[in-house]
């Protein structure tokens, strides 16, 4: 029977089996529309989104609609193939042209019917096409039978289904069909709907960026730039290779920060490590300083319980034993008989003589114990090691302020006390003055630690990346510090620094002291050789011989630095304006006989001691990059002012 006539199912081409006549007027067997509508199977006319539509003219149909056998088009097929029973099932789907082993056991054929062909095959199992990707599993035909369902060559968006090639032929003869669109295989058909108006998205919105239906071109998007999809993917194919190449720049700059932040990561890492390592070192120092204190303290009860122990249980002894002689005198007196006149004198001068013996006052007790005062010097330690803890832990955390015992402005050091003193450059003075005394600084790349970058021989940055620069002996190898060309042996002298970013310091070192020299004793400041000024980001403070002594000044971008061999002093002052805010002036002070000390300062007592002998070694401008970002610049002088310092 020819398959396009008016008795034949429009899904398989075939006579009508258990027909089914829908609203619009269509028939249809009543296995191909539950093949259609799986989820709706042949008792519901729904479809995936909750309402069904007619395969052929897509008319929908209401949720409740219930499939059922039109028996009179059943019997008018009966009559018109002939008497005998009514048709049977739907048969199945064509041949694949490639066909391949079916996964499972194949179902038995279908007895031939009169209208059927007397030798048509049986359906095989599908074959993967070379397109699909390996291991990923093809888009099913939704009109072959279950378990035996080919590859789909199309998606009908108008169906919401996928047909293989035998079944995509209506699609290719009915015209009431061809006016379906047909895509490449969607695995999720519902994905390609208006979920508004469950219809196929055929239209693109250039203002709005979306994929829309025709209702909603005509009303949500009226006047909008609206292009249909073929047209704007063929636009957006040929921007595809520039947003592919920006991809992978912003992969290449992501990668490149990744790679950075994992360095930094790192390098925090060792850091703490580090710093934690040096902190318990300290600690652990710290805690035999108090270990040896304590055993002292102890020392000193012992030894002073001994010696008036020793003086007080002799004085016990005597008092014993002169009572015990005047209890045997007046018992040896009650013994004497009444007759016996010359025992009773000699016992009575006996007894008086042992009580002369003991006249006079006995030793009383001490007014006091020489050792009972260890307490209070313990008490006061203990008082002043809280109070340097809170006080440092404070500082740490960037919340130290003039309470804290730091110098206060407008308060003078121990220098700008000394009556002797010739200094001329007072806490504010003219940066002109200074200009006279100017000195070039220019970085001496031999010296410069690996992880710093210099910019010329004016500026120095702090990398991440070790640089590969030449072998040196000059060459710091613990420590981020590069020093100056040329040494400083007499004379005054004076440069600035501009502190871009970062933790720095500045100042000077001798230009004997070794490079290898490891990171505690390497630093500036942190041994008899070196002298610096130190930003930590928070505050300023003066470095010396391991000895730290806080700034109470507000940061200033512009440092300059006064080296004055004629009075061994080393100032920073702040540069503001074209004027000079003293910041520290150090220099070992120098007393009159007769004038009282000044309460003890444990910066300034390091200075009295080892300073000056800073001063009798050539010195070198030193700088210290201590944190990850730091970046400084030597300060640009005025040319005009700048008079070289021959070296004498």
């Amino acid at each position: 029977m020819d398959g396009s006539g008016p008795f034949s199912c429009p899904i398989c081409l075939e006579p009508l089996r258990e027909p089914v006549t829908l609203p619009c007027g269509h028939n249809f067997c009543l296995a191909c529309l539950g093949t259609l509508w799986p989820h709706r199977g042949a008792g519901g006319a729904g479809g995936p989104g909750g309402t069904a539509r007619c395969p052929l003219c897509q008319e929908p149909f209401p949720d409740g609609l219930q499939l059922r056998k039109n028996h009179t088009l059943s019997e008018l097929l009966q009559l018109r193939q002939g008497s005998g029973p009514g048709p049977g099932p739907c048969p199945a789907p064509a041949p694949s042209p490639c066909p391949a082993p079916a996964p499972g056991p194949a179902p038995a054929p279908e007895p031939a019917t009169p209208s059927a062909p007397p030798s048509a095959p049986e359906p095989s199992a599908p074959c993967a096409p070379e397109s699909w990707p390996p291991g990923e599993e093809p888009v099913r035909c939704d009109a072959c039978p279950e378990g035996a369902a080919l590859p789909a060559a199309l998606s009908c968006l108008s169906c919401l289904a996928s047909f293989c090639p035998a079944h995509l032929g209506p699609h290719e003869r009915s015209p009431a069909l061809r006016g379906h669109r047909l895509v490449p295989p969607l695995r999720r058909l519902e994905e390609s709907l208006c979920p508004r108006h469950l219809r196929p998205l055929e239209r693109y919105c250039r203002a709005e960026r979306l994929c829309l239906c025709e209702a909603c071109a005509a009303q949500e998007h009226r006047g909008h730039e609206l292009v249909p999809l073929e047209q704007e993917r063929a636009l957006q194919e040929a921007e595809q290779p520039k947003v592919l190449s920006a991809v992978e720049d912003r992969m290449d700059e992501l990668g490149a920060g990744i790679a950075q932040s994992r360095r930094t990561v790192a390098l925090i890492k060792s850091a703490a490590v580090a710093e934690r390592e040096r902190v318990s070192r300290l600690f652990a120092e710290a805690a035999a300083v108090l270990q040896g204190f304590q055993t002292q303290v102890l020392g000193f009860i012992d030894e002073g319980e001994a010696t008036m122990l020793g003086r007080s249980q002799g004085d016990l002894r005597r008092q014993e034993e002169q009572r015990s002689r005047l209890s045997r005198a007046r018992h040896n007196l009650s013994q004497v008989p009444e007759a016996d006149s010359v025992s009773f004198l000699q016992e009575l001068l006996a007894l008086r003589l042992a009580l002369e013996e003991g006249c006079g006052p006995g030793p009383g007790p001490p007014k006091e114990l020489s050792f009972t005062k260890s307490s209070q010097a313990v008490r006061a330690v203990r008082a002043v090691l809280a109070a340097a803890c809170s006080s440092q832990w404070e500082q740490l955390r960037g919340l130290g302020g003039d309470e804290d015992g730091l110098q206060k402005p407008g308060t003078e050091d121990a220098e700008s006390q000394d009556p002797d003193s010739t200094n001329n450059l007072e806490s504010e003075a003219p940066r002109d003055y200074f200009l006279k005394f100017a000195y070039i600084v220019d970085l001496d790349s031999d010296t410069a630690d690996k992880f710093l970058q210099l910019f010329g021989t004016k500026g120095v940055k702090r990398v991440l990346c070790p640089i590969n620069y030449p072998e040196s002996p000059t060459r710091f190898t613990h420590c981020e510090q590069v020093l100056g060309e040329g040494a400083l042996d007499r004379g005054t002298y004076y440069w600035e620094v501009e502190i871009i970013e970062g933790w720095v310091s500045v100042g000077v070192m001798a230009e004997d002291f070794s490079p290898q020299e490891p990171y505690d004793r390497g630093r500036l400041g942190r041994n008899a050789y070196s002298c610096c000024l130190q930003w930590n980001g928070r505050s300023f403070s003066v470095w010396f011989h391991g000895q730290e002594a806080p700034l109470p000044h507000p940061f200033s971008p512009t440092v300059g630095i006064c080296l004055e061999y004629a009075d061994r002093a080393l100032a920073f002052y702040a540069v503001r304006d074209g004027k000079m805010s003293l910041l520290r002036r150090l220099r070992a002070s120098r007393r009159r006989s007769g004038t009282p000390a000044s309460p003890v300062d444990p910066f300034q007592s390091r200075l009295d001691s080892h300073f000056a002998g800073l001063f009798t070694r050539r010195l070198k401008p030193a700088f210290f990059l201590e944190s990850v970002d730091a970046h400084l610049q030597i300060g640009p002088l005025k040319k005009s002012c700048i008079s070289v310092l021959k070296r004498r």
